[in-house]
């Protein structure tokens, strides 16, 4: 029928997600004269939103949960804050004016003190900047994690890069700070050594620190940087230091006198679980310290690999038969068999040659009917300060009505109804109920929904992605609700400074939503830049579903070399 109409040059009915009963009423009205027959509309009912009432509607409620609209584009940017943000006011400034129009903080990690700080940081940046910014804040919710791991010897590894002839192309870069007063590192790229202060005060540009790593191996630094908080050094072969590590060098303040320091406390490193097909790991309620398999001389498994799953609920709720992932998806599993307080999985989904399994990793289990509710107790206590320093909260896990109504009631008992609400798609439940969550949170004041894609990916799997993410979109525009993209959006240009080409498509894609939210990374400034200009190009191509006929840069330039030939 479809395709019927298009040929007849009427509406397909494919874009009416906003406007359902206007669209089918004028394709109504526009076939009733092509036959001659009376067009006799149904009787008046509620007011019927036109295109122009339902896109002015999703504007309001836009701009009434995110703010203004930008002034180059109509896509808000949201940005996840990462901890040096309570510290670094620089790093705040320059993210709202390289176009964050919404500063995000997840209250699964930090503190009150550490988000006080960012929000501090916001509010000093708009005085100065006079831009506007919104503050959401995500309740952690009921993170589903595996537990600690037993600890090995504290040992750093350092590291250089090289090709394939094993050839050095990069050299570790290690940075040597003062053990009595630390300066902590903004990147997790590096490697950091405790050293002596007075020690560290003698080093100068090009002195060579020489020592033997922990297998005696003679090694040497070279400093390339000395700076007021610390010292930058570098290396070109492979070494192990641990706490005790002799340090050497000659000093060039005092006339080659040989210096020496030790290395200070290093932190210990967790023995993670190597895992592979076939294998057996078993989760335990009480275990404190999850461990790997024990094998025997000839690697067959004696005990099979431990890990602690803090979460009793849990083992009630489980079947056997049962999917459960770990790790953003990395690792997959079947419950083999329920025991009180004991879960036993078969891995049935890794890496070919095995992969780790670490502590505080993810767990779903999207088959399982899981009486979780969306708020925990740290969740209720997290809202009051949440209620009084920002502007939206978002609800993680939201899984059923109970969870919107949930929360609503807690805001009524701080007296902050008028908070915006916001909520996170990332399970199966989620995804499936979200028509009667949307019909709820409609209630209140603003609301918007979170396409938390790294879990809802998990859960219903990759294969589906593309088509739910599209499926909240379009139902989402049908309710007049605005919608966050959100997960690994340009990701990899934000840790390691490189997008790939498939995260620039994706960028793109979420025009289609009203905000995009990019997560920390080192090089977050440069993703955010990109993001702005991608978003910007592409609303003069698209808005939501809908292709622009815009003048398009590839007729124009054809159209000029025609003029040229002529």
């Amino acid at each position: 029928m479809q395709m019927q109409l298009v040929q007849m040059g009427l509406s397909s009915l494919g874009r009416t997600e906003s406007n359902v009963l206007a669209t089918l009423d004028a394709v109504l009205r526009l076939l009733h004269q092509v036959v001659q027959r009376p067009w006799r509309p149904s009787p008046q009912g509620p007011p019927i939103l036109d295109f122009k009432t339902s896109q002015q509607l999703l504007e309001e409620h836009t701009e009434a949960l995110l703010g203004p609209e930008p002034a180059d584009r109509g896509v808000r940017i949201m940005v996840t804050m990462p901890s040096e943000a309570a510290d670094n006011y620089i790093l705040v400034h320059d993210l709202l004016i390289s176009g964050m129009n919404c500063m995000r903080i997840n209250c699964a990690h930090d503190d009150v003190s550490v988000w006080s700080m960012m929000i501090d940081n916001l509010r000093t940046a708009t005085k100065a900047t006079n831009l506007s910014c919104r503050i959401i804040m995500d309740l952690a919710g009921p993170k589903l994690r595996t537990g600690s791991l037993q600890l090995g010897p504290a040992v750093l590894k350092i590291r250089p890069q090289r090709n394939l002839f094993g050839e050095t192309t990069l050299p570790a870069r290690v940075w040597l700070t003062s053990q009595e007063a630390p300066t902590q590192l903004l990147s997790t790229a590096y490697v950091s050594l405790p050293l002596a202060s007075d020690w560290l005060a003698e080093l100068s540009k090009g002195d060579r620190i020489k020592f033997r790593d922990a297998r005696g191996t003679p090694r040497t630094l070279k400093v390339v940087n000395v700076t007021e908080e610390g010292c930058w050094a570098e290396a070109k072969k492979t070494a192990y230091i641990t706490p005790g590590t002799t340090l050497n060098v000659q000093s060039r303040k005092d006339q080659g006198k040989e210096l020496k320091t030790i290395v200070g406390a290093l932190p210990a490193r967790e023995i993670a679980i190597p895992l592979k097909l076939k294998d057996l790991l078993i989760l335990e309620q009480e275990l404190e310290y999850g461990r790997p398999a024990k094998l025997d001389g000839h690697g067959l498994v004696i005990s099979p690999a431990e890990i602690g799953f803090p979460f009793p609920e849990i083992f009630e709720d489980v079947r056997v038969g049962e999917p459960i992932w770990f790790d953003d998806g990395r690792i997959g599993g079947v419950i083999e068999r329920v025991e009180p307080g004991k879960l036993y999985v078969r891995i049935t989904h890794t890496q070919a040659e095995g992969i780790k399994l670490g502590s505080g990793k993810g767990v779903n289990l999207p088959e399982s009917n899981l009486r979780l509710s969306a708020m925990t107790a740290k969740d209720v206590e997290d809202l009051k300060f949440i209620a009084s320093h920002a502007d939206i909260v978002a609800l993680s896990f939201a899984n059923n009505v109970r969870d919107v109504q949930l929360l609503q009631e807690n805001l009524i008992k701080l007296g902050m109804q008028q908070l915006g609400i916001v909520l996170k798609i990332e399970t199966r439940r989620g995804f499936e109920n979200l028509p009667s969550m949307l019909l709820e949170i409609m209630k209140v004041p603003c609301c918007g929904v979170m396409i938390a894609r790294g879990d809802l990916a998990v859960e219903c799997g990759f294969d589906r992605m593309a088509e739910m993410q599209t499926e909240i979109l379009w139902i989402c525009e049908a309710a007049h609700v605005p919608v966050i993209w959100a997960t690994q959006v340009l990701e990899s240009l934000a840790k390691e400074g490189i997008p790939s080409r498939s995260e620039i498509t994706d960028a793109a894609m979420g025009q289609g939503a009203e905000c995009v939210m990019l997560n920390k990374g080192t090089h977050i400034i440069e993703a955010e830049l990109m993001l702005a200009d991608i978003l910007k190009r592409m609303q003069g191509h698209q808005n939501k579903k809908r292709s622009m006929m815009r003048e398009l840069q590839l007729a124009s330039t054809f159209r000029g070399r025609d003029h040229v030939k002529q």
